[in-house]
């Protein structure tokens, strides 16, 4: 059973407590979706810098330098928040920079002598206010139910966030953002409140769409889900927190699988997260997929990955969140085998295939490449979810918060080593299929130390 950071006992919150807590994921995920997956920044690189080389380069320093913050920053503040006690004020204050930051993404439009700049710091800016909100968010989840239903919470919320972002991304594309050479929508239709295509105002509105999306849908959890009350001045406990960052060594000591746990983490999701970066790339170079190809593959992904946390977060309860990591790294490495081993005529590298004839997803081997993709889509939802689950299995009582964020650190301080691993690769053998396959290595390695994890027993 878990006990609340006040040693009272056993909790389990109210259904409307766990349900806002669940509305959390659904209320942030469109920001990582649209905005920095795949509408805003394929914009960004696309027409809004000078080309697209350098609007990739000039998006991967904005995301390394957000990185760096929260990689600096989260067992800090994960720290003082686990000493006030609190947590929902912190996930208040930076869902409003979240939302300052979204919102300001409508301003850079084209001709405006600072839209690249006006870009990349709204960007900046609301990275950080949504994975500090993120942080604080996931150090409530032990207070809400026991142990052994923590999986299926954790994976609840992923599905869920993934089906507000799939929500929200139908919404962008079908009656927001139009092709500048049609002027229509995925649907067919001109865009709603006369959005100008040639501005990119489709690809903008995303930004304050995911600020409105975030303020509605977050209530409940700011109503409803409990929070703790203990704690002291904040003068005083502020010190008592930072003070606290000297007993995370003595932690890790005390728990040894927990420190082989994060560096597992920061590895493979440093694959995972190059993987999902360049499938769009990958894809676009291979098969010349176009803007609406692109959308409906990331529909489809976020689909199957809605599906995969939903059915992965059962699994979690009932094998644990280390069997459900370990056979998501394998699903992955065996889709992006398959993956690399597709070209416009050939599936696994030497089988030969009805080449493009036109149409979409015309061919054999984008088919295959499509059902590729929803596999790792499938793979990934149970692999995040059940990762945030081994931590709070792990967590020692009463660091949850200050684990968290060395949990955000993990995924967050080496980020940038699978998309330079691809770039380096790629560029050294002048090879798309080669410059993907690299990110094998993060999988495997993540894998074997994840295999040697412990979880203890509470």
């Amino acid at each position: 059973m878990i006990s609340d950071e006040t040693g009272s006992g056993p909790t389990r919150a109210s259904r409307a407590g766990i349900v806002g807590w669940v509305l959390f994921d659904w209320a942030m995920q469109p920001f990582f979706t649209l905005v920095t997956t795949f509408v805003f920044a394929p914009w960004f690189a696309a027409h809004l810098a000078r080309d697209p080389a350098s609007g990739q380069a000039q998006w991967g320093y904005a995301t390394a330098f957000a990185g760096l913050i929260i990689a600096v920053l989260s067992p800090v503040l994960g720290s003082i928040a686990d000493a006030l006690g609190r947590h929902k004020p912190w996930v208040a204050a930076f869902g409003v920079l979240m939302m300052l930051g979204a919102s300001s993404l409508w301003l850079a439009a084209p001709g405006h002598p600072a839209a690249v700049a006006l870009a990349l710091a709204g960007f900046v800016i609301g990275t950080i206010g949504a994975e500090f909100a993120t942080v604080f968010n996931n150090a409530m989840m032990p207070r809400l139910v026991p142990q052994e239903e923590l999986g299926r919470l954790s994976g609840t919320g992923w599905a869920v966030g993934y089906v507000g972002g799939l929500v929200s991304l139908v919404l962008v594309l079908g009656f927001l953002a139009a092709s500048p050479e049609t002027g229509r929508t995925l649907l067919g239709l001109t865009p709603l409140f006369g959005l100008d295509p040639a501005t990119g105002a489709g690809a903008r509105a995303t930004g304050p769409l995911s600020a409105l999306w975030f303020v509605v849908f977050v209530l409940p959890m700011f109503l409803f889900t409990p929070d703790s009350h203990h704690g002291g001045k904040a003068a005083e406990t502020i010190g008592v927190g930072l003070a606290r960052l000297a007993d995370t060594a003595r932690d890790l000591k005390a728990v040894p699988s927990l420190g082989r746990f994060l560096l597992a983490n920061m590895i493979y999701t440093d694959g995972l997260v190059a993987l999902f970066a360049f499938g769009g790339i990958y894809a676009a170079g291979v098969f010349g997929w176009s803007t609406i190809e692109l959308g409906v593959f990331g529909i489809l992904l976020t689909i199957t990955g809605s599906l995969g946390a939903w059915v992965g977060g059962r699994l979690d309860d009932r094998l644990g969140s280390k069997a459900v990591v370990l056979g998501a790294l394998v699903l992955l490495f065996a889709m992006l085998v398959l993956v690399v081993s597709i070209d416009r005529s050939h599936v696994l590298f030497v089988v030969a295939v009805a080449p493009p004839a036109g149409g979409l997803y015309a061919g054999t081997a984008a088919k295959v490449y499509l059902a590729a993709g929803a596999v790792i889509g499938l793979a990934a939802g149970p692999l995040q979810a059940a990762s945030r689950t081994q931590l709070a299995r792990m967590a020692p009582a009463g660091a949850v918060a200050r684990f968290y964020g060395f949990f955000a650190l993990s995924g967050k301080v080496t980020s940038f080593m699978g998309p330079l691993a691809v770039a380096l690769v790629t560029d050294w053998t002048d090879s798309q299929r080669a410059g993907a396959g690299v990110l094998a290595i993060f999988l495997i390695t993540g894998f074997v130390l994840m295999a040697g994890v412990r979880t203890p027993q509470r």
